[in-house]
């Protein structure tokens, strides 16, 4: 059992890492930074390891990459919300899809939405100058990359009976 958690604790610090460092190719789309690396490794998280280190892995590499000055506030709603549907998805069902459509919705809307309050109240955005819906297409098209990059590794994994051997 403390084998396990120790692999799975080692697997998300991995991916957590990756993320960062990954996180140096992002693109700017209107008021975020687009980091697809960072959704691709939600979605690994969340399969590999299930929802609640997917969570976390999100969480920590957001933290991180703000504290390198990597990435915004955005970067909290715009990860954990697609990293912990994942997650869920996944573990409900087994199908991949519904874990990458989870990443991709909550990312993408749930995040979106909750990224505008954290504009407007944390970084002191304009109300006037941020639609209430500004972030649901730049996380969208972001999770959307990064989804189809873990996508295609995970079917390729699953296809080769890899993803059973996985911790």
């Amino acid at each position: 059992m403390k084998e396990n958690s120790v692999q799975k604790l080692t697997v998300a610090g991995v991916l957590c890492a990756l993320a960062v460092v990954g996180s140096l190719f992002s693109v700017p789309v209107f008021g975020s930074r687009c980091a697809p690396v960072q959704h691709m490794v939600n979605v690994l998280c969340a399969v590999l390891l299930g929802p609640a280190y997917g969570l976390g892995t999100a969480f920590a590499t957001s933290l991180i990459r703000n504290f390198l000055g990597l990435g915004s506030l955005m970067a909290f709603p715009g990860s954990m919300f697609g990293a912990l549907l994942s997650g869920l998805f996944y573990r409900r069902t087994g199908q991949l899809s519904l874990a990458l459509f989870g990443e991709v919705f909550g990312t993408a809307v749930l995040g979106g939405l909750c990224a505008y309050p954290i504009a407007i109240f944390l970084m002191g955005k304009s109300a006037a100058g941020l639609a209430f819906y500004a972030y649901i297409l730049p996380f969208l098209l972001s999770t959307a990359v990064g989804s189809f990059l873990s996508g295609a590794l995970l079917y390729s994994l699953q296809k080769t009976g890899a993803l059973k051997t996985m911790p």
